[in-house]
């Protein structure tokens, strides 16, 4: 991919646009992770269930540190597999940290200067990393789902980014994955809202293999191109 369609890419994304993209395993649909507009924009085209939340690539393990809660068990198996086909579930950090500064009694306070200062101070976090995720990204229990992508046009996505982007197989929900641009179009049409990355007919892969890495002991949530 050339440096002026990775430019163009990432302009899409921060204007609140959808992104179709290949990673080691099919084609995704994604979107800034932050963007509330553009992630119901995701589940009302892929006709996904409310309640399901959606999978993110960030673009290394450090990205991943600033947003999830990694126990050793998540850092033994990222050091393994990632980059790869391997997504896995663990905490929050975001929604942690969110929780201790709403009970510390740091919510916006009265005064004057009190709202820049307040101001400053979300900003500061968000340029850390602490982006609010927009809703359907965590799941009711706080967890997130991530990756590091083996597949360097996704890995790219999310590093010029600055943050996660969402990845979910580009169909219709209950569809099989999508692996070349012509099964896009089919499935989705001509809709003004994406673009598309062209990575060609991709080979047909197993999905991505999800474990719920919170605990001491993986347990497998869809098994997939990793044998864990």
């Amino acid at each position: 991919m050339s440096q002026q369609s990775l430019s163009a890419a990432i302009a899409h994304l921060r204007r609140g646009g959808l992104l179709i993209y290949p990673t080691e395993t099919s084609y995704a649909i994604g979107c800034d992770a932050t963007n509330a507009r553009a992630v119901r924009a995701i589940f009302r085209l892929k006709g996904r269930e409310r309640g399901k939340s959606l999978p993110l690539i960030v673009a290394s393990r450090a990205m991943a540190e600033r947003y999830a809660r990694l126990t050793p068990l998540a850092r033994r198996l990222t050091q393994r597999h990632w980059p790869g086909p391997l997504t896995i579930v663990v905490d929050s950090r975001k929604s942690i940290v969110e929780s201790r500064f709403t009970e510390q009694g740091s919510l916006p306070p009265t005064g004057r200067g009190s709202d820049s200062s307040f101001r400053s101070s979300r900003r500061a976090k968000e340029e850390r990393g602490w982006g609010k995720f927009a809703p359907g990204v965590l799941a009711p229990n706080h967890t997130i789902a991530l990756r590091v992508s083996s597949h360097p046009i996704a890995r790219a996505l999310s590093r010029h980014l600055g943050r996660p982007i969402v990845s979910t197989s580009a169909n219709r929900s209950g569809e099989p994955p999508t692996r070349s641009i012509a099964a896009m179009h089919r499935a989705f049409g001509n809709d003004p809202r994406l673009r598309i990355l062209d990575g060609g007919i991709l080979p047909k892969q197993k999905p991505s293999t999800i474990i719920d890495a919170r605990g001491r002991r993986s347990v497998i949530l869809r098994s997939g191109c990793i044998a864990v």
